[in-house]
């Protein structure tokens, strides 16, 4: 993520116009939509057409945001459709770069760009918004499809089902009301909650998002005693968008962050959820545990001045779980 400020890319992690400390996000700029036929998408901007190799993915490993479309690609069988290029986790005065690092190519492969901001200003020559992933690419007309990552897996979801045959649906009709309402709880107080917390410049900003961040997990805690997933019995796009923050939690929000009064390994339904979703064929290959941890406490240097990348904590995610075994067809065992 980063800005254009007089000339020069600059990390921007919150609104500096604001004078209550409190973390802003900015919105993101690119919303149309890949379909099966090429119509235009809900937002009525551009339509472009669902077609084998035609699309490429820039993700960052480390970003929770990027690592859902990662883990959509995957589990609606998109590998071979959809080519993929990761950023360096190390994310300083050039904001995101193409280079060398351990699990992800030394160039990006298209253009030969150094810098992620070469994207989107091949997209906009007169681009000077935030640089953020994920992005979709396309090919064909060399411009940005989207770069907001909740749209994205609901393209991932549906737009290439007629060329694979893949037909998971993880935003089905019946339960789109509640996934959308479990969505926006946990957007807010959790996968946000935790950089409003760790990015808040007073101690009411902090300790507001804090109690929020809180009270939603002690929510969510509950939810999952009574039921298997978050929306009922049927794994949804809701489970996935709260996974991402969950696995990176004890990892790094839990110190990093400052959202420190308990770990998810103390929740047993979370944890145990939390390994379940894992364990799902295809997920633990997206989950960089070196990217992650390198990132936020290498990059973050007004909260790590140091850069310092602590060593633990050793997790276990492929530990046993006993969700399967608990439910049956969403009732408690």
């Amino acid at each position: 993520m980063g800005l254009l400020v007089e000339g020069k890319w600059v990390d921007q992690w919150y609104d500096t116009k604001s004078s209550n400390g409190k973390f802003v996000r900015e919105e993101s700029k690119f919303h149309s939509w890949l379909t099966a036929d090429g119509s235009a998408g809900p937002t009525g901007e551009a339509g472009f057409k669902a077609e084998k190799g035609r699309y490429h993915l820039y993700v960052s490993l480390a970003c929770p945001w990027a690592h859902r479309t990662l883990i959509f690609r995957a589990l609606k069988g998109l590998e071979d459709y959809i080519s993929v290029t990761a950023v360096n986790p190390d994310m300083l005065e050039n904001g995101w770069e193409f280079k060398s690092f351990p699990d992800n190519q030394p160039n990006e492969p298209l253009y030969g760009f150094e810098f992620h901001h070469q994207v989107y200003t091949k997209a906009k020559p007169d681009y000077t918004g935030r640089v953020t992933v994920p992005v979709l690419w396309d090919k064909k007309t060399e411009t940005i499809v989207s770069n907001e990552s909740s749209e994205i897996i609901r393209m991932f979801n549906s737009a290439f089902n007629d060329l694979t045959g893949n037909t998971l649906d993880f935003y089905p009709e019946a339960q789109r009301p509640e996934i959308d309402r479990v969505n926006e709880r946990v957007y807010h107080a959790i996968n946000n909650g935790v950089y409003r917390s760790g990015f808040a410049t007073s101690k009411a900003a902090y300790e507001e998002a804090y109690v929020e961040l809180f009270d939603a997990l002690d929510w969510v805690e509950s939810v999952l005693d009574s039921q298997r997933y978050l929306a009922g019995d049927q794994l949804t796009e809701a489970d996935w968008r709260l996974f991402t923050t969950l696995i990176r939690f004890d990892a790094v929000y839990y110190s990093h962050f400052k959202t420190n009064k308990q770990r998810l390994m103390d929740y047993p339904n979370i944890s145990n959820y939390l390994r379940e979703l894992y364990q799902v064929e295809g997920v633990k290959e997206t989950v960089n545990m070196e990217h992650i941890k390198r990132h936020y406490f290498f990059s973050h240097r007004t909260i790590n001045p140091t850069g310092i990348v602590p060593v633990g904590p050793e997790l276990d995610f492929d530990a046993p779980h006993d969700r399967a075994t608990r439910f049956k067809k969403g009732q408690a065992a």
